[in-house]
């Protein structure tokens, strides 16, 4: 009977680290959202500034190669309802970009709502997600511009 509990608890002992080895090394890293955005397994907040707040992505999140910028920004940032959005490598090159349209009346100085599909080619890795100001007179007194880092997949 003693050779018989001894490879008892040799059994229960290997499924519990095999259980256990499983928890921790199979588990997720990040888990997707609706809109093809990744989490980071890196807590973030949502991206806020005096002009411009971000919900989607989060500053470090993981995207895919298309995903959609969700926000809010105020009116004076616009031009025509718009504002250019870009994606940058760590060398500056633009390597994405889309058009944030606005989702309500963009002629005033309160933060309007703004979705922007962006997709980016022909790279993945460390990049940096920029939202220009509109700024249709070219005069660089005018230009302003956020950005944060983001992880192209």
């Amino acid at each position: 009977m003693n050779g018989r509990l001894g490879w008892s608890i040799v059994v229960v002992l290997a499924v519990i680290i095999v259980a256990l080895a499983v928890f921790l090394f199979a588990g997720p890293t990040s888990a997707p959202s609706s809109d093809n955005t990744f989490v980071s397994p890196f807590p973030s907040q949502p991206f806020e500034s005096e002009n411009v707040n971000v919900t989607s992505p989060l500053p470090n999140a993981m995207v895919a190669k298309k995903f959609t910028v969700v926000g809010e920004a105020r009116g004076l940032w616009y031009f025509e309802a718009s504002f250019p959005v870009q994606v940058r490598d760590p060398q500056n090159n633009l390597v994405g970009q889309g058009i944030a349209q606005a989702g309500d009346e963009w002629m005033t100085t309160e933060f309007v709502p703004f979705t922007a599909p962006v997709t980016v080619t022909g790279y993945s890795g460390p990049a940096d997600l920029v939202l220009l100001k509109d700024n249709p007179s070219g005069l660089p007194e005018h230009d302003d511009a956020v950005l944060f880092p983001i992880v192209v997949q």
